[in-house]
């Protein structure tokens, strides 16, 4: 069923629009027609049934409302702290990561970023990146819609203090812990917040993975393979995702 979003300051309508890109995506993508059926969602948890009041415009779609959605089971409040990948990686890396049910993402500019930014361009980037995790909210079901913050030099965000909660890094050190083994302990301790810091091609310097750890960041590997950036953050969510929920 074709799913939409509603900014929740417009739930209290009697009737529900549909504006600008949800909107051109009624009516002109999926051509839906009077009477069709569809769930909106607010992007906080909440989603309710609707049924298209009159026939879709691309300048505004009317929706009657109709019977709320039961809410979503609890997840673990998962951040991925990503250094930005060169390419169009990072979009996958959003994408994937809204559909594993990340609760944020924060994209840091490293001294191994290739990419840079001025601040027009990093507005426009975090505006991008935010509505590919809209839509991986729609495609896969999610109807709590992540933050994307805005790219940030690594020592700024790490000088801004850590999350509460389990903070893990991804390393490429020798001898840190297995992954599995943080997480088991943290499952113990029923931990239901944490971070993954992902780094960038070429893995973070000496001197930023001694800023984590000092800053608290548990580091730890994700096996004897060397992983690819976006499979790294895949794999991490993912792993976290299974052992704190």
């Amino acid at each position: 069923m074709a799913r939409f979003f509603l900014p929740p300051s417009e739930w209290s309508a009697p009737v529900w629009e549909l504006r600008g890109d949800e909107a051109h995506h009624a009516a002109k993508v999926l051509r839906l027609r009077q009477g069709d059926a569809c769930v909106v969602f607010d992007g906080r948890g909440r989603a309710a049934h609707a049924v298209v009041a009159e026939a879709p415009r691309s300048s505004g779609v009317l929706l009657t409302p109709g019977e709320e959605c039961p809410p979503a089971p609890f997840l673990a409040s998962v951040t991925l702290c990503q250094a930005i990948p060169k390419g169009a990686n990072m979009d996958l890396i959003i994408q994937k990561a809204v559909e594993l049910g990340v609760s944020a993402i924060v994209p840091l500019i490293t001294d191994r970023t290739i990419v840079r930014l001025n601040a027009r361009e990093a507005e426009a980037k975090r505006q991008k990146w935010q509505r590919i995790a809209l839509e991986a909210c729609k495609q896969c079901g999610q109807n709590t819609l992540p933050a994307v913050e805005l790219p940030v030099p690594f020592a700024e965000w790490l000088g801004r203090g850590v999350p509460d909660g389990l903070n893990v890094i991804a390393s490429l050190v020798p001898g840190v812990r297995p992954v599995r083994d943080v997480l088991e302990e943290a499952r113990g301790r029923s931990v239901k917040k944490a971070s993954l810091l992902v780094g960038p091609e070429g893995d973070f310097t000496e001197q930023e993975t001694a800023a984590a750890l000092e800053a608290g960041f548990v580091p730890v590997t994700l096996g004897p393979i060397v992983l690819r950036v976006e499979t790294a953050a895949f794999f991490g969510v993912a792993a976290m995702r299974y052992a704190l929920d």
